[in-house]
C-alpha cells in the first residue's frame, strides 16, 4: 500500500491505522500529513481534533499550561478516543488506510489504538518520530513566528516531555525515523517497508 494506485484498491487487504507519533516537534505532523496526502488518505491530527472539542478555530492560540485548560487530562482522553472512532468509523466504510497524528506519549494510549484495531481486524503501525534538540528548537521558533501554525508546542513542553514520553523501545510494532531529512526520502523510505506487502 506504499501508493494511491494501491491504497485505493483495498480488495481483501485489511484496513490499516499508521500512527505517526513523538514529542513536540518531531516532525510527526509534517511527515503524518505528507503519508496521508501520498496515500489520499483520511488524517487526523490531535491539535486539530482537541481545538475542534474545544471549540476554537485550528489556529487559535492557547498556551496553556501542562494538564490544564484546553491540555487538561479529561480533554485530551477525549481527543485520542474521538480521533480513533473517527478512524474506525472510516475503515468500516472501506477506505482502506487511515492516518493518525499525535505525541501518543504515554503507552497505554497506544495500547488502546492497538487493542481498537485487533478487534476490528485492521492493521497497525506507530512511526516514532524524532529529531535532535537543535532541530527542535529551530522548529519551534519557526512555530511560535507563524500565525496559522495548529500546534501550541513550546520549549517547555517538550522538556516535561523529555521527562513523562514513555519510549516504545520494547514494542516491537514501532517504526523509529529521525526526521532532520527531506519529507520526500522519509516517504519513501516508508513506502518500501514490508508493512505494506501481506
Amino acid at each position: 500500500m506504499p501508493n494511491p494506485e494501491s491504497v485505493g484498491r483495498q480488495g481483501s487487504r485489511p484496513g490499516r491505522l499508521v500512527i505517526f507519533f513523538g514529542m513536540t516537534a518531531s516532525g510527526k505532523s509534517t511527515l503524518g500529513k505528507a503519508w496521508a496526502a501520498h496515500c489520499r488518505a483520511p488524517y487526523y491530527n490531535t491539535d486539530r481534533v482537541r481545538k475542534e472539542l474545544a471549540g476554537l478555530k485550528a489556529a487559535d492560540k492557547r498556551p496553556d499550561g501542562v494538564g490544564q485548560g484546553i491540555y487538561s487530562a479529561a480533554l485530551t482522553e477525549a481527543t485520542y478516543r474521538t480521533m480513533l472512532d473517527r478512524a474506525l468509523g472510516d475503515l468500516a466504510s472501506g477506505a482502506p488506510l487511515v492516518v493518525l497524528d499525535g505525541s501518543y506519549s504515554r503507552r497505554e494510549d497506544r495500547n488502546l489504538v492497538r487493542a481498537a484495531a485487533e478487534k476490528t481486524g485492521a492493521k497497525w503501525l506507530f512511526v516514532h518520530c524524532f529529531c535532535g534538540e537543535e532541530e527542535v528548537r529551530r522548529r519551534l521558533a519557526l512555530r511560535a513566528s507563524d500565525a496559522e501554525a495548529v500546534s501550541d508546542g513550546r520549549w517547555e513542553i517538550y522538556v516535561h516531555q523529555q521527562q513523562t514520553f514513555e519510549q516504545p523501545e520494547t514494542e516491537n510494532d514501532c517504526l523509529r525515523l529521525g526526521t532532520e531529512q527531506p519529507v520526500e526520502r522519509m516517504v519513501a523510505w516508508l513506502a518500501a517497508q514490508p508493512f505494506w506487502q501481506d
